[in-house]
């Protein structure tokens, strides 16, 4: 697609080539000079707000590195959680609700929709790590497996993929 582009590109400025050759030899014109139509666009600097939102955003991430080896090593092998359905449920809402509002945004064309498929397809990866890591071996795990692979990851393969279009082409 892109080199189709630059080849159209390129057609249009040999164009103006030969026309301002044609020009130049005309009655009343010393010198023609080129406009290029296109040129390479660079990247703008970001904000200084920004930059700094980044570089806080690196920090924090690797404050958090020493902080998965207290994990690692002090959490308990097995744990109880009071809300364990409510946390089921509610993830599995979010993901249907993600993919009910990037559906409907990408089937009227809304760009918008990059954002709420990139949102949901981490919540399907997440379901999909925790299910499996989560489930008891055997037939709890097996299903957990079949899940991920036949739904979650497929999905977010999917809304990935959409998010990265929708980017790519408007970038």
């Amino acid at each position: 697609m892109k080199r189709r582009a630059d080849e159209e590109r390129g057609k249009t400025m040999r164009q103006l080539v030969l026309c301002n050759d044609e020009l130049a030899g005309a009655e009343g014109f010393d010198r023609a000079e080129v406009i290029p139509l296109h040129e390479e666009a660079k990247e703008p600097r970001p904000a200084r707000g920004m930059r700094r939102d980044g570089w806080l955003l690196v920090a924090c991430g690797l404050a958090l590195l020493p902080w998965l080896y207290v994990l690692a090593t002090g959490l308990p092998a097995t744990a109880t959680a009071a809300h364990w359905p409510v946390a089921w449920v509610g993830l599995d809402a979010l993901e249907a609700l993600g993919l009910i509002a990037t559906g409907l945004l990408a089937a009227r064309g809304d760009r918008r929709h990059a954002l709420i498929a990139a949102a949901t397809a981490t919540l399907l990866v997440v379901d999909a790590w925790f299910d499996t890591t989560t489930a008891a071996p055997g037939g709890d795990f097996a299903t957990a497996v079949a899940m991920a692979l036949g739904a979650e990851l497929p999905l977010a393969a999917l809304c990935g993929r959409l998010a990265l279009r929708a980017l790519s082409r408007h970038a």
